[in-house]
């Protein structure tokens, strides 16, 4: 059977303020996790919804290795992610992660084309294949004529396109998306949507967070979290 490309089990994150001792006791901390076990498998398209405080940002962060689970079990495409130092992760994350947020993270001075190869700069490939397929993301995302633009000149539907072509640069197994579609309107909401669909069907595993139902439903899964545990595990169609 093959091993699902994300394996979590009884993950726990508390998070500490200042000293972890008071008046001689532990803090309790405040824990955002509550024990989450959940696997998914290479190809789904996942969608983690919650009110805010429900944990799926915090839990999105822990599977692109942005963060670390104070407790349980975390198999990354079958590796297990504690065995990994900094540097491991940090290469890991590279290869095998893609990821769009909602607020872009582009550089302003860069235009849409050096934004896009920027993953690519640590991957120790030609320069020029990295540019072909950074061209070639662009034009797939409707971008050709805009790729000498800088960020301050394209629509948040365009930079989001830009951000989606970048997260593809390095042919990531798996897209992670934190609200993709928080600044954007319901049209080019749907736009970007449709995008994602596009790279699901590429074989791509995508595991997107959001509040928003209707984007929620775009997903062929749904997992409600509540106060740091999963409240609804759902799958459509």
């Amino acid at each position: 059977m093959t091993a699902p490309a994300i394996h979590l089990s009884g993950i726990t994150k508390t998070f500490f303020h200042g000293s972890e001792k008071k008046n001689g006791d532990a803090e309790p901390g405040i824990k955002v996790l509550k024990g989450i076990t959940l696997d998914i498998v290479q190809g789904e398209f996942v969608a983690l919804q919650g009110t805010s405080g429900s944990g799926k940002s915090t839990l999105l962060h822990l599977i692109g290795l942005l963060d670390r689970p104070t407790a349980g079990v975390y198999k990354l495409l079958g590796q297990d992610t504690a065995n990994l130092d900094d540097d491991s992760q940090s290469d890991f994350r590279n290869q095998s992660l893609g990821f769009i947020f909602q607020s872009f993270y582009l550089i302003p001075y860069a235009t849409a084309l050096e934004n896009v190869i920027l993953p690519g700069l640590y991957s120790g490939k030609p320069h020029s294949e990295l540019l072909a397929r950074a061209e070639l993301l662009l034009e797939q995302v409707g971008l050709a004529d805009r790729m000498d633009f800088n960020p301050s000149r394209l629509s948040g539907g365009q930079q989001q396109r830009v951000a989606m072509a970048r997260a593809m640069l390095n042919e990531p197994d798996i897209i992670l998306a934190d609200e993709p579609t928080g600044q954007l309107d319901s049209a080019t909401s749907e736009e970007i949507i449709k995008l994602f669909h596009t790279v699901h069907d590429t074989g791509r595993t995508i595991v997107l967070v959001t509040h928003d139902k209707d984007v929620a439903q775009a997903a062929g899964r749904i997992i409600k979290l509540h106060d740091g545990m999963i409240a609804e595990d759902v799958m459509r169609g």
